[in-house]
């Protein structure tokens, strides 16, 4: 399995999100377009990028310098723990709010509040499980 996310990594999560329709096709209903980069707690910037153009991923990969709307840290232990056993919308609240997840950009309250996007965001990561 490649490191999480190595450019390889995203690419292969950029293909497990197009094929989930709970997921792009839900976003591609809203008209979703955002950048979002994935990091880790404490580093100066995301470790890998992707764009998604109204719900479908069109790119990823190492992030280099794009301009994001969603950029979300987290220890590379939580990570672990929850591509292996996604966390539901509790799981996900408690985490924002003891610290364990950090949204350096983008306002997670907003998105989590609308279902149209709370339960993508929360299938995302049953998707990267098979990234």
């Amino acid at each position: 399995m490649a490191e999480l996310f190595s450019d390889e990594w995203m690419k292969s999560f950029m293909e497990q999100w197009n094929a989930e329709p709970e997921l792009s096709g839900a976003l591609s209903q809203i008209g979703f377009n955002s950048v979002i980069g994935y990091g880790f707690e404490g580093e100066d910037q995301p470790r890998g990028c992707l764009t998604v153009e109204n719900g479908m991923a069109v790119s990823a990969g190492s992030y280099s310098g794009e301009t994001m709307n969603w950029d979300i840290r987290c220890g590379s232990d939580h990570w672990s723990k929850w591509i292996a056993k996604p966390p539901g919308m509790m799981g996900l609240g408690v985490a924002f709010t003891s610290g364990k997840m950090k949204f350096k950009v983008g306002d997670y309250t907003a998105m989590i509040k609308d279902p149209r996007m709370a339960g993508p965001f929360i299938k995302s990561f049953s998707v990267m499980g098979r990234a």
